[in-house]
């Protein structure tokens, strides 16, 4: 009896000794990350921002003609199926292919003058920078310039590409800005301006890669975490990137450039993930009374950056087809394109913008 008393004395206590043993084991197995967690990044460095690059913003006479009032003009209309996409973005980016005047005469092409009242209403829709480096940027002279520069800094749009002197250029090339917690270099570049000479004392950047790779070395490196750069070029109507843009596209991703985009050919062309980046070669038209096939829309080109640290970026794009609508001019993006009524020839362009866009883009 003594010996099974003992025996059984024992034989408890191994199993209370097991019992703490898987308790203390399961108590550490709880208080390790999963697999899943070990492989998340950590969610307290985690940040992102939603940047929505627009195409040409252009202003030929019969859009001014549109936007006429009895007491000035207003051009809310053309943006206004764009105000809750513009919202969600952290940073909205328009290329705005024309010069601000106080006063008239407005003209439309081939020297666009249009209206300080276009500032107001890319703000009021919710703008937050204009590049201004393209081949228009001229068309004003200096007065041109200036008065452009004023106006968008009187609603309170940031700019860079074109500069009224020595200060501006210092100050905004390249133009340092934050999102969504992320810290962006934006660079603004044009091949040319229709052979119209700079004014004195004014600024355009112009397409130079040696030019270029030297304020890219020169950026401020605690200031940026994402680089881009927003080039005007390529052939004009031409649905493909030529050799010259992809060309410039691989100098600009080679020298750490994460997003490249581009403007100037008035039709969509395709865009690429390359290594992290995304290069949108051509944006389209954004505005603009051109109707003929391929130019009457263009892109919103929609990218998702995340940053993981201080070192560590991914970059998710999206391709959105915005479609101009007349009589006025109003930008339609597919959420109320495919559901707006139309007359049918109307609804006929739309249907032939869209299957085009899809069949470019992929």
């Amino acid at each position: 009896m003594k010996k099974l008393a003992a025996t059984t004395y024992w034989l408890l206590c191994l199993s209370a000794f097991a019992l703490c043993c898987r308790h203390a084991l399961l108590s550490q197995r709880r208080n390790l990350p999963s697999e899943a967690e070990e492989a998340a990044p950590r969610t307290e460095t985690r940040r992102q921002a939603r940047l929505l690059f627009v195409g040409d913003l252009m202003m030929h006479k019969p859009q001014l003609s549109a936007a006429r009032t009895d007491d000035g003009y207003d051009f809310s209309r053309s943006f206004r199926w764009l105000r809750q996409r513009f919202a969600e973005a952290d940073a909205v980016i328009v290329n705005l292919e024309t010069t601000l005047s106080d006063a008239g005469p407005y003209t439309g092409y081939p020297l666009f003058r249009s209206p300080v009242a276009v500032a107001g209403a890319m703000a009021d829709a919710g703008v937050d920078i204009a590049v201004l480096a393209n081949n228009h940027c001229c068309d004003g002279g200096a007065k041109g310039i200036r008065t452009t520069l004023e106006a968008l800094d009187r609603v309170g749009i940031a700019h860079t590409g074109m500069f009224c002197d020595s200060a501006g250029h210092r100050a905004r090339h390249p133009l340092y800005f934050e999102a969504g917690g992320i810290r962006f270099a934006l660079l603004n570049y044009t091949y040319g301006t229709n052979g119209m000479p700079v004014p004195a004392g004014c600024t355009v950047n112009r397409i130079d890669t040696l030019r270029i790779g030297g304020d890219l070395a020169a950026l401020d490196r605690d200031r940026t975490e994402c680089v881009i750069a927003f080039m005007h070029w390529g052939n004009e109507y031409q649905r493909r990137p030529d050799r010259h843009q992809r060309e410039l596209a691989a100098f600009l991703r080679r020298r750490g450039v994460t997003l490249v985009v581009g403007s100037h050919p008035h039709v969509v062309q395709p865009f690429e993930r390359q290594d992290g980046g995304v290069v949108f070669y051509s944006l389209g038209n954004f505005l603009s009374n051109q109707r003929k096939r391929y130019c009457n829309g263009g892109m919103l080109a929609a990218v998702e950056v995340t940053a993981f640290g201080r070192d560590s970026l991914v970059c998710v794009p999206e391709a959105i087809p915005v479609w101009v609508m007349l009589p006025g001019y109003e930008a339609l993006p597919p959420e109320v394109g495919d559901t707006l009524s139309m007359p049918p020839h109307v609804r006929s362009e739309y249907e032939e913008f869209r299957r085009d866009f899809d069949a470019i883009v992929g």
